[in-house]
């Protein structure tokens, strides 16, 4: 039977998979790309601030709301609301102990860590699936000049795995040449 990461490690590995997927931008260049060093981490506090947190022991939900931020290191996530699904009879959010099946974050989803930012209308975190995804009408990830547009991006956690969605349009990918290091 496989260990579940508790609460933290969990909203901590949602952070540090969005840095990495923003640290390895230029690998998105292509509709399908490989990212590497993509995996759990809870080496570092985190810090969750909301205008409102409500607690559903029968639902196994807990629902941060308004303003919500959470902050690990140098990465922020901002969004109006974000969803912790959990199971497990005598499990809990509060204690840390909650088996996570799933974070949803909604409402002008932001993310930032150092230079890197991106943007999408929601985005969620599956942990049986180890699946991370932003979507929206613009999904925008950006460090610097470069940027990259599509309406989902989609990272399968254990391969490093990434697919950037046009959703019927094209995606769309400006590089600055200036950003590239020489050899």
């Amino acid at each position: 039977m496989m260990n579940r990461p508790s609460t933290t490690s969990v909203v901590a590995g949602f952070l540090f998979v969005s840095a990495s997927i923003l640290a390895s931008a230029a690998a998105a260049q292509t509709t399908n790309s490989q990212m590497d060093g993509l995996k759990l981490s809870n080496d570092q506090p985190i810090q969750i601030e909301s205008d409102a947190l409500e607690i559903r022991e029968q639902e196994k939900k807990a629902f941060f709301s308004g303003n919500v931020k959470v902050v690990q290191g140098t990465t922020t996530l901002q969004a109006g609301s974000m969803v912790v699904h959990y199971r497990g009879e005598g499990q809990t959010v509060t204690q840390g102990n909650a088996d996570i099946e799933k974070i949803d974050v909604a409402q002008k989803v932001f993310l930032s860590s150092g230079t890197q930012q991106a943007t999408a209308d929601k985005g969620y975190f599956d942990m049986a699936q180890q699946l991370f995804v932003l979507e929206g009408e613009r999904v925008v990830l950006s460090e610097g000049q470069n940027v990259f547009v599509g309406c989902k991006l989609t990272v399968q956690m254990e391969t490093g795995r990434a697919k950037l969605d046009s959703c019927g349009r094209r995606v769309q990918i400006q590089l600055d040449p200036k950003s590239q290091q020489s050899n």
